[in-house]
């Protein structure tokens, strides 16, 4: 556990002992789910500006009632924080984010988006404001986006194009949906690390729900996926040294002072330290605060600049799925939740992945963004993979047996994924299919079908 206050200085020691934290006894483990969505003007289909009306600003402060805080950043409005531990916030591109409280069940988690996506269009409608679950936007050029009035932004707007091509189109243009899993101890983090990392293209390939760039199809089923290719090399990826002899949380330390860092933050401002090295900051070398040693909340933030497939804080983030409508985004946390918090569950589905080699992994990774289910691993379609993996999930779900009120256990919240497996159709290929034909090669009726 660390005991140190925010403001000491941090040693190595205390960077492990931050991340050894994380482990929890089985009937701690929570449930945190995240997902973003565009806001967009109903008569338009453009994105939100932060001021005006429509606007984000003045959503926000809509939103900001029933035991809402705003959080501000230069008298702006950024954030929305509750005490039960959720919070809304903005990504670059104006994008809401719902990261919500640390929940017991799906159940629990389902209740939650629905009365947060309630509350948005409760806010949003009046104004002429929509929001739509998509993986990448489907209609808006780059310099058609608003950035956001977020210092952090602005290191990383400045930064990205050094380091990849496609950084400021993930920024500004890409919509994830992700959940936030507990482990037990150093060893079951390791195990879920490597399950759920080897699956995340499965994931990808079941979510995936951006084949559109700019108004017409980009030749992808997940656009969003293949962003990340050439985002920053540094800081996304397979992480191949997860599987290796030796991963733990020292190896996680070691990975995370070597990737380098964007900014530090000191009374209200960020300090631009792009590129500069966590572990010359560690021995009071940091270019951009000379003799200053890092505090855990520098740490804590460093941690929350890569953006590999899996991330690993106090606790592991399933980071491959495009964002969707409603009922996905209560699939998501089921399919992980089904696969990692039963042991036979667990056990079941590492015995599918185990064999798998570095290089089958990353060109599975490589694959899916353009073929979805019809990539193939170790000679396998991936579609029939996916098959095994919700059966596993289903029945780690029934093993869990957590209820509602009537009754019900939470497999239920998968549905939607196994309609997508029988049938062989992914959301981005139905969505294509009603391009051609439907919409008549028009994009703008999918914020009218697709909105929440």
């Amino acid at each position: 556990m660390n005991n140190n206050t925010p403001s000491e200085p941090a040693t190595r020691d205390l960077l492990l002992a931050d991340l050894e934290r994380g482990s929890k006894p089985r009937d701690q483990w929570r449930i945190g789910t995240e997902h973003e969505k565009f806001g967009f003007c109903l008569k338009t289909h453009q994105p939100l500006a932060y001021e005006g009306t429509p606007g984000i600003a003045v959503i926000l402060e809509g939103l900001c009632q029933d035991g809402w805080d705003a959080v501000t950043e230069n008298d702006k409005i950024i954030a929305l924080k509750h005490p039960d531990g959720s919070s809304v916030t903005l990504e670059p591109g104006g994008q809401l984010e719902l990261s919500g409280a640390p929940l017991e069940n799906i159940h629990q988690t389902c209740t939650e988006v629905s009365r947060h996506l309630k509350a948005v269009k409760s806010v949003a409608a009046p104004m002429g404001a929509g929001f739509i679950g998509l993986g990448f936007h489907p209609l808006a050029k780059r310099e058609d986006i608003h950035w956001m009035p977020k210092e952090r932004y602005r290191v990383m707007r400045r930064y990205m194009p050094k380091v990849g091509s496609l950084g400021l189109d993930m920024m500004t243009r890409t919509c994830t949906v992700q959940v936030n899993l507990d482990f037990e101890s150093e060893a079951d983090m390791v195990e879920k690390f490597r399950l759920s990392l080897a699956l995340q293209p499965l994931a990808t390939a079941l979510f995936a729900n951006s084949p559109f760039t700019e108004g017409q199809p980009n030749g992808f089923l997940s656009y969003r996926s293949q962003v990340w290719t050439d985002t920053d090399p540094q800081r996304a990826g397979m992480l191949p040294f997860v599987f290796e002899s030796g991963m733990g949380f020292e190896r996680w330390v070691d990975y995370m002072l070597d990737v380098p860092m964007y900014f530090v933050r000191r009374g209200g401002r960020y300090i631009d330290a792009a590129g500069q090295s966590f572990r010359d900051f560690l021995a009071g070398k940091l270019p951009a605060l000379p003799g200053e040693k890092p505090t855990i909340t520098d740490w804590q933030d460093h941690l929350t600049t890569v953006f590999p497939e899996v991330r690993l804080k106090t606790f592991l983030e399933m980071r491959g799925a495009d964002g969707g409508p409603w009922h996905r985004l209560c699939a998501l946390p089921a399919f992980w939740v089904g696969l990692l918090y039963d042991a036979d569950a667990q056990t079941a589905a590492w015995d599918l992945v185990k064999h798998w080699t570095a290089e089958q992994r990353q060109q599975l990774r490589n694959d899916v963004p353009r073929l979805g289910l019809q990539a193939e691993i170790d000679g396998r379609p991936l579609a029939e993979i996916a098959r095994e993996v919700m059966d596993i999930a289903s029945a780690g779900l029934r093993n869990r047996n957590r209820l509602n009120d009537a009754g019900d256990n939470e497999s239920g919240f998968l549905e939607p994924l196994r309609e997508i497996v029988e049938s062989g159709v992914i959301p981005a290929q139905r969505k294509l299919a009603m391009f051609h034909d439907k919409w008549d090669r028009d994009i703008h009726p999918i914020f009218d079908e697709f909105a929440y």
